[in-house]
C-alpha cells in the first residue's frame, strides 16, 4: 500500500520540479543556450533571403516584356522635295501615335548568371558562418557564469557541513555549561561562528542567485531547473588543430571574394540576345503609310564591351588585395589563440600541481582540527583556538573545491579555443 501511494504521489509532483532534480551538465546549457539564441533565426532568415535571390537572378534566362504607348507632336515631317503630274504623294501626320510590345530573350550572356548564383551561395555561406562565430562567442559566457554558480555552489556545501559540526559542538558545550565545567562565554564564541557562518551563506546564496538568473536567461530555463549544476571532467586533447568557427568564415570570406571576381571577369563577355517588337500606330514601319496599322519586328543582338579601360583589372587586384587582408587577419587570429592555447595549458598544469598541495594540506588540517577537538574536550585550549583550527579548515577545503573547479575551467577553455 506504503508503495502505490509512494508511486502516485511521484506522477502527481511538477515536472519542473522532477527535472530540477537532474544533473544539468556544462554541454546542457551550451545546447539550451544556442537553441534559444535569438541569433539562430538569423539563419532561417539568411537562407530564405539566398534563396530568394537565387530565383531572381534565374529570371535572367526568361524573356522580359515590355509594354509602352506614345503620343508624340512634332513641328516637322519628312516630305519629298519633288511632285509628279497626276501622282499624290502621301505625307505623314503631324501627330503620331504607336502602342506595342518590347521582347527581350537571352540567349548568351556571358556565364553572368551563373556567377551571380555562385556568388550570392557564396555570400549566403558567409553569412550562415557568421552567425555560427557569433554563437560560439556564447559559450564563454555560459561557461563563465556556469563555473561561478558551481563554485558558489561547492562553497555553500562545505558552509553547510561547518554549520552542522558547529551545531553539533553547541549541543555540547550547552550539556557541558549546565554542569557548569564551561563558560558562558565559551558557549558564546560558538553561537557567534554560527551567526558568521549564516551570513556567509546568505551572501553566496544571493551571489549564486544571481548568476543562476543570468544563466537562466542564456539558456531559456528557470532558475529552478538549474539547482543541481554537475561538472563532468574532462581530458586535455594533445592535438593543437584550431577549428573554430572563424577558420571557416574566413574561408567562405575568401570563397565570396574569388566569386566576386569570377563575375568581375564574366560581365566583360560578349553577351547574344534576341529581340522582337509588336506594335500598333500611326505610322507604322511604313513611314508613307499614314493610317493605323499593325507591325512586327524580330531580330538577334550582340552587346560586347571591347575597351573598359582597365576597370575589370583593376576590380581584380582590389579584389586580390582583399583576399591578401584576410588571410593576414586568420594568420593574426591562429597567432592570438596559440598564444592564448599555450596560457591555458600553462595554467592547467600549475592547478593540478597545486591540487596536490591542496590535497596534503586538507589531511593536516583535518589532523589539527581534530586534536583540537579532543583539546578542547578536555580544556586544555580556549574554543577561540579551536574555532581557528576549524576555519582553517574550511579555508583548505575552499580553496581545493575553487583550485578544481579552475582547472576544469581551464580544461574547457582550452577547448573552446581550439574549438573541439
Amino acid at each position: 500500500m506504503k508503495t502505490r501511494i509512494s508511486l502516485i504521489m511521484l506522477l502527481l509532483l511538477p515536472a519542473q520540479w522532477l527535472f530540477a532534480q537532474q544533473g544539468v551538465t556544462l554541454f546542457d546549457c551550451q545546447q539550451w543556450a544556442r537553441e534559444v539564441h535569438p541569433l539562430l533565426k538569423q539563419k532561417e532568415i539568411y537562407q530564405k533571403m539566398s534563396e530568394l535571390k537565387l530565383d531572381n537572378i534565374q529570371t535572367a534566362w526568361y524573356p522580359t516584356l515590355d509594354l509602352k504607348a506614345q503620343a508624340s507632336y512634332q513641328s516637322d515631317v519628312t516630305r519629298l522635295g519633288a511632285s509628279l503630274p497626276g501622282i499624290d504623294i502621301p505625307s505623314v501626320s503631324k501627330d503620331q501615335y504607336k502602342a506595342y510590345l518590347d521582347v527581350k530573350q537571352n540567349i548568351w550572356d556571358g556565364g553572368v548568371s551563373k556567377a551571380k548564383g555562385e556568388l550570392e551561395k557564396a555570400q549566403d555561406l558567409t553569412n550562415q558562418q557568421g552567425v555560427e562565430v557569433d554563437l560560439y562567442q556564447v559559450k564563454e559566457q555560459v561557461n563563465n557564469l556556469f563555473f561561478s554558480s558551481f563554485l558558489i555552489q561547492q562553497n555553500l556545501d562545505l558552509l553547510a557541513k561547518k554549520q552542522e559540526t558547529l551545531e553539533a559542538r553547541k549541543k555540547q558545550m550547552e550539556s557541558a555549561l549546565s554542569n557548569g565545567a564551561i563558560l558562558q562565554s565559551d558557549l558564546d564564541q560558538v553561537l557567534a561562528e554560527l551567526v558568521k557562518v549564516k551570513q556567509q551563506q546568505l551572501e553566496l546564496q544571493s551571489g549564486r542567485e544571481t548568476t543562476l538568473a543570468a544563466l537562466a536567461i542564456l539558456t531559456g530555463k528557470e532558475p529552478s531547473d538549474l539547482q543541481n549544476l554537475q561538472i563532468e571532467t574532462s581530458e586535455v586533447r594533445t592535438e593543437n588543430e584550431i577549428v573554430r568557427p572563424e577558420i571557416d568564415l574566413f574561408r567562405q570570406q575568401t570563397d565570396l571574394l574569388s566569386a566576386s571576381a569570377d563575375l568581375t571577369q564574366k560581365a566583360r563577355n560578349p553577351k547574344l540576345f534576341g529581340f522582337g517588337q509588336a506594335g500598333y500606330g500611326r505610322p507604322a514601319i511604313n513611314m508613307l503609310n499614314d493610317d493605323f496599322d499593325t507591325y512586327y519586328l524580330v531580330g538577334i543582338g550582340l552587346n560586347w564591351t571591347l575597351f573598359d579601360w582597365k576597370q575589370t583589372k583593376r576590380s581584380k587586384e582590389v579584389i586580390q588585395l582583399q583576399q591578401e587582408m584576410v588571410q593576414t587577419q586568420q594568420t593574426q587570429f591562429e597567432r592570438n589563440i596559440t598564444i592564448a592555447l599555450d596560457g591555458q595549458r600553462r595554467k592547467i598544469e600549475q592547478l593540478q600541481q597545486i591540487l596536490k598541495s591542496d590535497r596534503e594540506l586538507i589531511e593536516l588540517q583535518e589532523r589539527i582540527t581534530k586534536s583540537s577537538a579532543s583539546k578542547l574536550e578536555n580544556g586544555t585550549i580556549t574554543t577561540a583556538d579551536y574555532l581557528q583550527d576549524l576555519n582553517a579548515e574550511l579555508v583548505a577545503r575552499i580553496t581545493f573545491e575553487t583550485h578544481k573547479v579552475q582547472l576544469e575551467s581551464a580544461k574547457v577553455n582550452y577547448q573552446n579555443l581550439l574549438g573541439q
